[in-house]
C-alpha cells in the first residue's frame, strides 16, 4: 500500500468516525405530561386515559410495556439510555393509571417518540 493510499484511508476513517459521533442524538430536554397506561390499550382501545390503575397494573405485570399518553395523543415510550438497556415498567408501576409529570430527554425517530426519564411525579 502506498503512502498516499494509507493517508486517504486514514482520512476517510477519521471522517466516518467524526460523522457518526456528530450524528448521535442526545435528545431534547422536555417535560412530558400525561397518563401512564399500558401500550396495548393506548393503541388497540384508543383510550384517552386508563380505565383504572388496577387494569394498567395488571397489563404491565402481564408484560405489556407502560407508556405515557399525553393530552395531545402523543404516546411516549419510556426507555433507558444505558447499554444494555432495560425496561422501565418497574419505574412506572407506582404511577400506573395516574397522570404524571416526567422530565427528561425526548427522542423522535420513525414516527415514534421516546423519553428517557430523569424525574417522574404524580400530577396534582
Amino acid at each position: 500500500m502506498s503512502f498516499s493510499n494509507a493517508v486517504k484511508i486514514s482520512l476517510t476513517m477519521a471522517l466516518a468516525v467524526g460523522l457518526s459521533a456528530r450524528s448521535a442524538d442526545t435528545g431534547k430536554p422536555a417535560t412530558v405530561k400525561g397518563y401512564v397506561l399500558d401500550s396495548a390499550c393506548a393503541f388497540t382501545k384508543g383510550l384517552q386515559k386508563p380505565i383504572s390503575p388496577d387494569c394498567a397494573t395488571a397489563c404491565a405485570k402481564a408484560g405489556s410495556p407502560l407508556v405515557i399518553l399525553s393530552d395531545n395523543g402523543t404516546i411516549y415510550w419510556p426507555i433507558a439510555d444505558t447499554t444494555p438497556s432495560s425496561g422501565q415498567n418497574d419505574r412506572l408501576l407506582p404511577f400506573a393509571g395516574q397522570k404524571v409529570l416526567a422530565s427528561g430527554r425526548v427522542f423522535a425517530r420513525g414516527g415514534s417518540t421516546a423519553v428517557v426519564i430523569d424525574k417522574i411525579e404524580a400530577q396534582k
